[in-house]
């Protein structure tokens, strides 16, 4: 049984959700990053990727070797990893700096060719996403962890959606982590100093 956990308060004075620990790094990612609202197409397909990656591991994992990924992968430039051949995915999996995951590759690139033919095709990757949600990031107000879900009917929507277009390790509980990640939904506990500002980023937006 999932166990509630409220917001934790840190030497510095603020609530933060439990998750990042007192980890520098990781609430530093926490802070700046997490539930803000992004709306840029490239970024969209990086953190998709970056989250796939994820499949098995832990967050911390993967954003560790973040710049490792971006520099292998160039920077993710979706045009550049749709024409990866048999060779460039080859050193791939001989670089330490990232996780060697073979069907991972692959997907990443399978994933990029799905994202240039969204592009090509439709009004653009960040408002194919976006207009799952109707343009606008949803605003939850969990209190305890508890109550924060793994996947929702929209993730497993929007999964379903990404999935038929091609795109690679997009199961539901990823497209949700995906989804709180880049703001399209706010789940900063209601305690958290970043709950307010993520909403008022959300409602700029």
């Amino acid at each position: 049984m999932k166990r509630a956990v409220t917001s934790i308060l840190h030497p510095d004075g603020e609530h933060r959700c439990p998750w990042p620990g007192e980890d520098p790094f990781y609430v530093a990612y926490h802070d700046d990053e997490w539930g803000v609202p992004e709306f840029d197409d490239r970024a969209l397909y990086e953190k998709l990727v970056l989250d796939g990656f994820q499949a098995g591991l832990s967050w911390i994992t993967i954003l560790r070797k973040r710049e490792n990924f971006r520099r292998a992968f160039d920077n993710f430039k979706p045009e550049k990893i749709a024409r990866y051949d048999a060779r460039k995915k080859a050193a791939l999996m001989r670089d330490a700096g990232i996780v060697r995951n073979r069907l991972k590759v692959e997907g990443a690139v399978l994933s990029a060719r799905a994202y240039l033919e969204v592009m090509e095709k439709g009004p653009g990757f960040s408002h194919f996403l976006w207009d799952f949600l109707d343009g606008k990031p949803k605003n939850n107000r969990f209190r305890t962890t508890k109550q924060v879900p793994a996947e929702t009917e929209l993730s497993r929507k929007m999964s379903k959606e990404l999935a038929a277009r091609g795109f690679k390790f997009v199961g539901p509980t990823i497209v949700y982590a995906f989804m709180q990640a880049v703001g399209m939904v706010n789940d900063h506990l209601v305690k958290c100093h970043r709950h307010a500002a993520c909403a008022k980023l959300a409602k700029a937006k």
